[in-house]
């Protein structure tokens, strides 16, 4: 088990490796950061970005089963995560990287 993150619903171990990469070792961190801070951090330690890992760890976060984030909700979650791409596809993406590499971020 990757510290005490697999106990949070939806993450397995290799979602709990992604967040561990990016700085986030257990729940109390991805609790206080949020499901969309949290994935921001993964991709700017290399995560790949997944629409369908972004709303999973949404719905852990609220105890939910990933396949309940359904119609206006995904909606509204597919709208954050095109703008947290657009985001981290920006100029100073590799700047924002190589912060986060140094654990300045």
């Amino acid at each position: 088990m990757h510290s005490d993150l697999e106990t949070i619903r939806n993450i397995g171990p290799a979602m709990a490796e992604r967040l561990i990469k990016a700085g986030i070792e257990d729940k109390e961190t991805l609790h206080s950061l949020g499901a969309h801070e949290a994935y921001r951090r993964m991709l700017n330690s290399g995560t790949k970005p997944h629409f369908i890992s972004y709303y999973v760890l949404h719905m852990g976060l609220q105890g939910r089963p990933w396949n309940d984030c359904k119609g206006d909700e995904k909606a509204a979650l597919r709208q954050k995560f095109d703008g947290l791409l657009n985001d981290n596809q920006g100029p100073n993406a590799n700047l924002r990287k190589f912060l986060n590499d140094m654990g300045l971020l």
